[in-house]
């Protein structure tokens, strides 16, 4: 009997030399998908199709969607490559913005000049919590009733509209529109569920300058909040990622 082939690579595209894609690699290495890293601000060239990719991840990073760079928009029109295909995209903080400005939504500050730097609430849209909702055994009052989490990390100054044919997720009462899907397998989504514990040592340090920023949550904060809510953060992104690969809904585990 001939064994299985194994699950093709996922394309990781990440926006600075040191950057990493967390829990999500992690996860998506624990599936056994192989991580096939661009960075296209450091020269690396984006595949022409994902016929041999699973999917495509692209993560946050300092740069606006609106930056003139010629990678930055580059990227925006390769997003089209995922779209066509009908292949699985998930974009992260600048990587939602992306695909946002793909499908022709504005991408802009706060009006108040407001930003997200820490942990923030969200709630699910009847649409997300249809999505991805309950878990086995609550309809018996077992479990939790909407997987989604309640609260979760943000790091960013500038949100996105929704676009035309998007279909609302998440939204949150600063930034309104936090997760979005758009066709049956794009997905946009705000915050940062890939954040380790290193990670966020390393953004608070790297970045302390912008924790002075109107509306960001002092370092400690976002410490003791991660004890609170990164539990809930994690059973989402585990049910989130089968539910993304397979282009449908799972069974949360």
């Amino acid at each position: 009997m001939a064994s299985a082939s194994p699950p093709l690579p996922v394309l990781i595209v990440l926006h600075q030399e040191h950057s990493s894609p967390g829990r999500v690699g992690r996860l998506l290495a624990e599936r056994g998908h192989r991580l096939d890293i661009r960075r296209p601000c450091l020269g690396d060239e984006l595949p022409e199709t994902l016929e041999k990719h699973a999917g495509a991840v692209v993560f946050g990073g300092p740069q606006s969607a609106n930056d003139c760079h010629d990678y930055v928009r580059a990227e925006i029109d390769w997003i089209g490559v995922p779209l066509s295909e009908g292949k699985p995209y998930l974009g992260i903080c600048l990587g939602a913005q992306m695909l946002a400005r793909h499908l022709g939504a504005r991408v802009a500050p706060h009006p108040e000049g407001l930003v997200e730097i820490g942990y923030y609430p969200i709630r699910a849209t009847a649409a997300g919590t249809a999505l991805l909702g309950r878990t086995e055994g609550a309809a018996d009052g077992e479990g939790l009733d909407c997987l989604w989490p309640d609260h979760v990390y943000h790091w960013h100054r500038e949100g996105f509209e929704l676009a035309t044919g998007a279909e609302l997720l998440a939204e949150g009462p600063t930034f309104p529109n936090q997760a979005f899907r758009f066709g049956p397998s794009a997905y946009g989504i705000q915050f940062h569920p890939e954040v380790t514990h290193h990670m966020m040592c390393r953004w608070t340090v790297r970045g302390s300058e912008r924790l002075d920023l109107p509306g960001a949550r002092p370092p400690r904060a976002h410490f003791l909040d991660r004890l609170q809510h990164d539990g809930r953060i994690r059973l989402w992104l585990d049910a989130f990622i089968d539910h993304w690969l397979a282009g449908g809904p799972v069974a949360a585990r």
